[in-house]
């Protein structure tokens, strides 16, 4: 493999949590007798910082109301997240390929730690990963490079040696703002052609492209 260490996303990069993500919006909407918004529209704001994506959503701009959102919302991914994220047909088989070349593979996500070890620990993979850096961790998200800064603190790592891979623009923004290289996976919402404005090392259709 070309890098000694690879960060990723973990939202449609290495799952596919679309029915978990958009269900527990849609039973969130309800309890707070929000009209639903079309399961395709609520999908678009999966990467986002999550208030951001509770005001695409809802419409709320009180700060203390998308609050009392969330919590709500956090009530229904205890139940509905984990059952319903996958991960995607080559994510295992590619994370086994890089510790098997004696690469360091870590996550920085928007998305809770928790929730993401719950998966990897669910199926039997967390030894594929040696650390996660989850919105819980963090006091900036993406496109703030915070997150991988963290990361490179914590490894020691060269920057020349590091190679973030996510799916969205928020992806590509924190990657460029903390002066790592990014490879673009197009298993998410975003389109080959958006990630131009972005320095990128490959633009790919499946982590098993990855090099």
């Amino acid at each position: 493999m070309k890098y000694k260490y690879y960060f990723f996303d973990f939202d449609y990069t290495l799952v596919n949590s679309e029915k978990g993500i958009v269900g527990c919006f849609l039973r969130t909407l309800e309890e707070f007798n929000i009209p639903a918004k079309p399961w395709n529209e609520i999908k678009l704001t999966i990467g986002m910082p999550m208030m951001d994506a509770i005001t695409k959503v809802t419409g709320l701009t009180d700060e203390g109301k998308k609050y009392q959102f969330l919590l709500a919302y956090k009530k229904y991914a205890a139940e509905l997240m984990t059952p319903n994220t996958h991960f995607f047909s080559d994510t295992i088989s590619t994370l086994e390929k890089l510790k098997a070349a004696g690469c360091h593979v870590a996550i920085i996500s928007t998305k809770t730690r928790h929730r993401i070890e719950e998966k990897f620990l669910q199926d039997g993979y967390e030894h594929l990963i040696d650390f996660i850096i989850g919105s819980e961790d963090t006091t900036a998200s993406k496109p703030d490079p915070q997150g991988i800064n963290m990361a490179l603190k914590r490894t020691g790592a060269d920057k020349k040696d590091v190679l973030y891979v996510g799916d969205s623009l928020y992806d590509a923004g924190a990657a460029k703002n903390a002066g790592v290289d990014f490879a673009a996976v197009l298993t998410g919402n975003t389109k080959g052609e958006d990630f131009a404005s972005y320095p990128s090392v490959q633009i790919i259709n499946s982590l098993s492209e990855l090099q």
